[in-house]
């Protein structure tokens, strides 16, 4: 298998992502017997040093480095071009696995012969379920629905709400249209026959293009949900009126990909016309609220997980005058979940699902200088450098 990450200025989480990928390669390899997973990271162009960080602390990773930044869509390819695993998962940075992760998606593909792809449930930095982990095809009346709010307002209706495919349970695997490009396993076999990301797409809409692709070529897009993965959002996507731009364009681009006729013209008409409205009302309710990596604040954490991997965040935080630690969790409304031995990567999704909505969690592995969280899919995420 082959993992394919780009990233772009976010090397304190794509450090914790990859000590995830890391504990799921060795659980896969106790499983298998063997080590056959690579890993690619395509870094296009980050100006916060991410290559010189990464490099010392994960060898197994091989590195490519950009001059400019070539968009999402190209760096993927790049690093499949190169790829031999059998299968390839394209992984965004800003995510964390549980360790059996690989085992459990492997073992559905090699007994699913009809999947040619696959997604997973995603939980967001508050440990909230996201949408996106299956949609719908966005066909003009599965957008209209979505643009105008009646999937909002009928959230499980097969009607009103398949851009989301609120119809389906979130908790039972099913085929769906459209997968997220955040964590999308496909067969190599199925990417040689169809290509990988169309460049056309920078940023959005790559991975709605992919999937559609795929479906075309006669095989089916699975949501697995006995997976569960955390998918920050926050710190890769940020909704402000560049990305609604960016969105939407993508959007048209879509639409005049795979639609002809008159449905194009109409489609592509409201479209534009939402990019005006939504641009306009993002730059009205979200300017001036862009946050900073660092926490802003004097918290109170209370360090829950790993006892040894706790204790070494405790000495280390303890000399921060702006942070302080408390035993009495009750008291605390950010949680540090620290990693390791005691305390896996599976056992803090499964916390954080139960998490009340106004605790702001964060995440350690064990080993590392940072902790990461991100508390609004909207906004930046935040790391923690405790040196």
């Amino acid at each position: 298998m082959s993992v394919i990450i780009v990233n772009y200025n976010v090397k304190y989480f794509l450090e914790q992502c990859l000590c995830s990928v890391r504990k799921a390669i060795g659980q896969m390899s106790v499983a298998t017997g063997a080590n056959n997973v690579e890993v690619w990271v395509v870094d296009n162009n980050s100006k916060d040093g991410s290559i010189e960080y990464l490099q010392l602390l994960f060898p197994f990773v091989q590195f490519i480095k950009n001059p400019v930044n070539q968009g999402f869509s190209k760096a993927n390819n790049q690093a499949l071009q190169k790829a031999r695993g059998k299968y390839i998962l394209f992984l965004n940075p800003d995510t964390i696995l549980p360790e059996d992760a690989f085992t459990s998606c492997l073992a559905f593909m090699e007994t699913t012969p009809d999947a040619g792809a696959l997604g997973v449930q995603m939980i967001d930095g508050t440990g909230q379920y996201l949408k996106e982990s299956k949609r719908g095809f966005p066909s003009m009346w599965v957008s209209f629905c979505k643009m105008s709010g009646l999937t909002r307002w009928f959230p499980s209706s097969k009607l009103f709400a398949r851009y989301y495919m609120g119809h389906l349970s979130n908790q039972e695997v099913n085929k769906v249209d459209i997968l997220s490009g955040a964590y999308m396993m496909v067969r190599k076999s199925l990417l040689d026959e169809t290509g990988g990301f169309d460049e056309q797409f920078f940023m959005y809409g790559e991975d709605i293009d992919l999937s559609y692709r795929l479906q075309q070529a006669g095989s089916y897009n699975y949501y697995f949900p006995d997976c569960t993965i955390i998918h920050f959002k926050g710190e890769s996507t940020r909704k402000d009126n560049k990305y609604v731009k960016q969105f939407y364009k993508a959007m048209v681009q879509f639409v005049q990909k795979h639609f002809h006729g008159e449905m194009a013209w109409l489609y592509t008409g409201l479209l534009e016309a939402v990019i005006y409205l939504r641009a306009a009302v993002t730059f009205v309710s979200r300017e001036h609220k862009e946050l900073s990596i660092k926490y802003q604040g004097t918290p109170t954490f209370y360090l829950a997980g790993d006892e040894k991997s706790a204790n070494e965040v405790r000495s280390v935080l303890s000399s921060f005058p702006e942070y302080s630690i408390t035993e009495d969790n009750e008291k605390a409304r950010e949680w540090i979940f620290c990693e390791g031995s005691t305390f896996l990567f599976r056992q803090i999704i499964e916390q954080m699902k139960t998490c009340p909505p106004w605790l702001k969690t964060f995440i350690h592995a064990n080993g590392t200088y940072t902790i990461v969280g991100s508390h609004s899919k909207d906004q930046r995420g935040y790391a923690i450098v405790m040196g």
